[in-house]
């Protein structure tokens, strides 16, 4: 039987997923908050081909490629941390093509409710596992994604009315801080270059 051996890569994928997920949230953050463009069912279409592409599809891709490097070639060494990485894009990356597909077709948002309360729940272990391994800037992404979707959850079930406008504060602080990762990870890989905080 050949046994095959892949060599460490040190070129992690995570740098697509930052920044496919910080582009949404730019996007989607950026016209809650800032009520720009105004919602039609052509815009509404618009965000959600974007929606599904980049943070939907660019996620999905970043958390299969992370699943497949550490569970069938461990081409990333013994990164346990990795492995809540790969949970987290797959999973992100799945919820963006539903939240896409919803709003380009136009159906309710009401039952993201309930998704929210599922999110959360998996932002806040991103949390405990990001500071666990010593990693305060990935935790500061799941910082900001537990914010969201701890505002987004009371505001889909009516308790709090003006929540879209602080959900869409969240995405957009959240997609500032995903560029500043996509730049430090890649700087970093590529020159050495550490401007991780």
């Amino acid at each position: 039987m050949t046994h095959f051996v892949f060599p460490n890569s040190v070129f992690l994928p995570v740098v697509v997923g930052f920044f496919g997920l910080g582009t949404g949230y730019f996007i989607w953050g950026g016209q809650a908050l800032f009520g720009y463009p105004e919602p039609s069912p052509e815009v509404n279409k618009t965000m959600g081909m974007w929606g599904l592409w980049m943070p939907g599809f660019m996620q999905f891709v970043t958390g299969i490629v992370l699943l497949v490097g550490l569970t069938w070639f461990n081409v990333f060494g013994y990164a346990p941390p990795l492995y809540m990485a790969a949970l987290a894009f797959t999973a992100y990356g799945i919820h963006w093509f539903a939240m896409a597909h919803r709003r380009f077709i136009g159906s309710s948002d009401l039952p993201d409710a309930w998704m929210a309360i599922a999110f959360f729940i998996l932002s806040v272990l991103g949390v405990v596992v990001f500071f666990a391994a010593g990693d305060a800037p990935v935790a500061i992404v799941f910082i900001g994604l537990s914010l969201i979707y701890l505002t987004e959850s009371p505001t889909r079930f009516g308790v709090f009315p003006g929540g879209a406008r602080l959900v869409g504060l969240w995405q957009f602080l959240t997609g500032i801080w995903l560029m500043y990762l996509t730049w430090a990870v890649t700087l970093d890989i590529i020159f050495k270059a550490k401007l991780w905080i």
